[in-house]
Parts: structure tokens; sequence; C-alpha cells
């Protein structure tokens, strides 16, 4: 008995302590976090203002796609019937129309009076006719005003007598994972249709444009909830439904919306100009990974790693080069390379912004004129870094073996150019041969990358490979950081070196 009451006492001196703990998390998530007994009066309000799109795209005939014809033996009055049907009716029929193509999604009104309605671009790309379905079932014809396929928006109007009504935007930087949100839209044409969830993750990069930053929940979203909105809880527009992962094609609680934060800068360019209008710093950037980070003596793998800067460009004029580090822009640390891009292009064009650099094992700064994006691709200013003028006629030199990094280099040929695919621009030494089992390998090279740069110092020379190499090793580094350029595409790459302490001839165990 005795031992039963002790255990009894300890039982509850366990459990009051935890119960009371327990509670007071629950006090203090209830406040705005309890799930509402019902979201009808929000969706009431909400409803008027989600439209559905459609879209319609003409085909005209062509030789890829007319059906093609039956073989008929030569001499058979069959093949004589369908020539002199085609010389009759064959040009009329390249002229005629085909059926359409439909593409349907959704959409908000941001604007009332003017008739403002914003969707997703791939909804609308490339189409003929759009027309926008109220929620009363009226149809009416849209205007494509605007669109953007970096985030994958478009700004549609439409002209009506009817009252039209809007929604606002929220700030999607108030989210927390966890936070109630609506979703209301299309879904495989059935019409307005509302689900409800939470935001299961931010920041979420799918690989679907440059700036990537997608809100991720696990409300129902499938095919046609393209362009609808995301809502919070106080009917705010915190997010555009943009994309699903899905291996069936039908919603298993992941959907993705684009941040009511990044959509609605592009929307008032949109509104503004019928275009947008980015910030650009013309350099091509790549990930820092623990090894480059090594191999530049930097503190922790950060920053934007710039692979390449456009010649007569905003970075170049202020003297950033490749294999700088981008740290800070503009005041604003770049703990991570996908924040750069987003930063450049929210920023305003003409502005001085202060960059702050990794070269050389220490920090620098420079004023960056920012240019504007839209003038630089029109203007084709992305072209590759300016390659040195010496010489590669070294046809006769036999490849070179690099044993500690497991690769093969060589003299780029023309018959090497030819089938490669390489510029006559590009100088440096050709990835002959690389072994399955090494660090090159495991680094992604393959037979045909041209190593422009090692360590910072351009090469040409194969025989100076090994020497280069190995005089990083002598130096302590961890890893050797190499330039590549491959089809075009100019990236850093950094091998890690193995610590031979074994010399050659030496037994081992």
């Amino acid at each position: 008995m005795r031992n039963a009451l002790a255990a009894a006492v300890l039982l509850s001196l366990s459990l009051s302590p935890l119960t009371a703990h327990a509670q007071t998390a629950m006090e203090r998530m209830l406040p705005g976090r309890a799930a509402p007994n019902s979201f009808a009066d929000l969706v009431d309000g909400l409803l008027p203002a989600v439209v559905n799109i459609s879209s319609t795209q003409k085909i005209k005939p062509s030789a890829e796609n007319m059906p093609e014809l039956p073989q008929f033996p030569p001499g058979s009055p069959f093949e004589d019937f369908f020539n002199d049907f085609m010389q009759k009716h064959g040009q009329g029929m390249q002229g005629m129309p085909v059926m359409p193509t439909a593409s349907l999604g959704s959409g908000f009104i941001v604007d009332a009076e003017k008739g403002y309605v914003i969707t997703n671009n791939h909804v609308v790309a490339d189409a003929d006719e759009v027309r926008v379905t109220l929620h009363d079932d009226t149809t009416l014809p849209a205007t494509v005003l605007g669109r953007d396929e970096k985030v994958d928006i478009a700004l549609l109007q439409v002209k009506t007598d009817k009252k039209l009504t809007a929604v606002k935007f929220g700030d999607s930087g108030k989210l927390r994972v966890g936070d109630w949100v609506l979703a209301i839209g299309n879904p495989f044409g059935l019409g307005g249709t509302v689900t409800a969830g939470i935001v299961s993750a931010e920041s979420r990069d799918i690989n679907a444009g440059p700036y990537d930053d997608f809100i991720q929940t696990d409300a129902s979203i499938n095919r046609g909830n393209s362009g609808g909105p995301m809502f919070n809880t106080d009917g705010e527009v915190i997010g555009i439904n943009t994309a699903i992962f899905s291996p069936s094609g039908g919603s298993v609680g992941i959907g993705f919306a684009v941040p009511s934060n990044l959509a609605k800068p592009v929307i008032d360019q949109l509104v503004k100009y019928g275009h947008t209008r980015r910030g650009w710093m013309g350099v091509r950037i790549q990930l820092v990974t623990p090894d480059i980070a090594d191999s530049l003596k930097l503190d922790g793998a950060k920053g934007a790693l710039i692979a390449s800067v456009t010649p007569t460009g905003p970075a170049e004029l202020a003297g950033l080069k490749a294999g700088d580090v981008i740290l800070e822009f503009d005041g604003k640390p770049i703990n991570a390379m996908r924040t750069l891009p987003r930063a450049v292009a929210e920023t305003d064009i003409g502005k001085k912004v202060k960059v702050t650099y990794w070269r050389e094992g220490k920090k620098a700064d420079t004023q960056v004129t920012i240019g504007e994006l839209e003038k630089a691709e029109k203007s084709g200013l992305f072209s590759e870094d300016e390659s040195d003028d010496q010489s590669t006629d070294q046809a006769d030199r036999p490849g070179v073996k690099v044993g500690s990094v497991g690769m093969t280099v060589d003299t780029i040929t023309p018959q090497d150019r030819t089938n490669y695919d390489i510029p006559d621009d590009v100088q440096g030494v050709l990835v002959e041969n690389v072994d399955p089992v090494s660090e090159a390998a495991e680094k992604g090279l393959t037979p045909g990358d041209v190593i422009v740069e090692i360590n910072k110092e351009r090469v040409t020379d194969t025989a100076k490979v090994p020497g280069l190499i190995d005089a990083a090793r002598k130096n302590g580094q961890g890893s050797v950081l190499l330039l590549v350029n491959r089809g075009g595409d100019v990236r850093f790459v950094a091998l890690k070196l193995k610590n031979d302490s074994v010399k050659p001839g030496a037994p081992t165990r």
C-alpha cells in the first residue's frame, strides 16, 4: 500500500509540471491560431472577386500537323483520285484553321474600376483569345496588358457595366508556417472552388525561374487553379497559386504560390509600363559550396560567386571580376546565392548601390550603378567573358594526366572545337578524359569541358596543369578552384585535394 501511494505521488509530481506547461503552450497558441468553425462568411465576400480564365490558340495547318495520306501502288486509280483531290483542295486546306487549343485557369480582380485581372502567364501564353468568366457566369473578352515569364504573372483587363468586386494584397512577409490559408480557383474547369489548408513551408525554390521564392501549402490545388488567389484569414491575397508537385497530376498536398510581396512590384510595373523594368548588374553567379569557400579562404559557404561578368556591364564598370564573392548588396547580407537576383531585380534602375565582395582573402567595397535588365536583353549584352589572346597552336602536344583529381587534359584542336562545339574565342585546356571514380567525376566534369583558369590563373598550356594543382596542395589548400566553360556556360568547380603524405614509390599498407 505504501509503495502504491508513493508511486501515485511520484506520478502526480511528474505530470503536474508537464500538464501546466502544455496548458500554457495551448493558451499561447489559441489567440488567432485556432481553427475557425467555418470559412463561409469570409468566402462569401471573396468569391465574387475570383474569376475563371479561358484562352484559345488557333493553329493553322502545316506540313507537320497535316494528316499523312495513304500510299498506293503506282498506277492505282486511288493514286490519281487523291492527287486530283489535293490539287483542287489542298491549298484551301492549308489556309483553314483547325480546332483551337484551349487553356483553363483562374484569376482575380484587383481593380474594380479599371477591370484589372491577375492570372499566371502560362494560362494566357500564346493565346489568340482570352475570356474571363465572372462569378455570376457572365463571360467577357479580356485584353492582355502585360506579361512576365520570370515570375509567371499576366495582367488582363475586362470592360463591363457590371459592378465588379476587387480584393487587396496582403503582406506575405508576415506569413508563418502553420498559418491558415484559402485557395479559390477553377480546378479542372469545374468553376469556383474553395479549399483550405496551412502554410507548409516558405521560400521554396522549385527551379521554375530566377526569382523562385514560393509559398508551399497543403490546401488542395489542382489543374485549373493556376493564377487563382491564396488568401489569409483576413481576406487578403498573400499568394498566386502557380504550380503543384504531383506524380499523378492531381493534388497530393504540395502546392506552390508566388508570394504577394514578389508579385505586387511586378504587377505595379505591368500596370505602369506594360512590361517589367528590373534592375541588372551584369553578372552570372553560382552557389558557393564548402569546397569553393575553402579554396577561396572564405569563412563559410555564403554569398554569390561571380562566374562571369558582362563586358561593359554595371559590374565590370564597378571593378567586379569573375571569382569575386558578393557578400552584401545595398547593405543587405547575401547569405545564399538565390537571394541576390531578386535583390538586384527589385532595385531602382540608375541607383548607386554599395556592394561588398570577397577577393584574394579579404573584403572590399565598390559602388555599382544598376542598369535595366530588359534593355540589356534586347541589346544582346549577355556574352561571355573576354578571353586572352594566347595562342593554342599546340595540336601535337600529348594529353597530360592529373591523377590527383582523376582527369586527363589536352590542347584544344580544331577538331575538338567541332566535336564539342567550343567557340573560337574560348581559350583553355580540354578535359579529354575523366576517371569515373574520381573527384573530377564527382564534381561533374566531363570530356569536352574547357578549363579556363586554375586558382585564378589563366591556363592554356597543359604542362602547367599538374604544377598549378600541386602548388595549391603545397600551400595547404584543401581544394583547387577551376573556372570551367561548358557550351558557353561558365562556372567555378572546386576539386578536393588529397593530402599525399606517402612519397612516390613508397610501399603502402
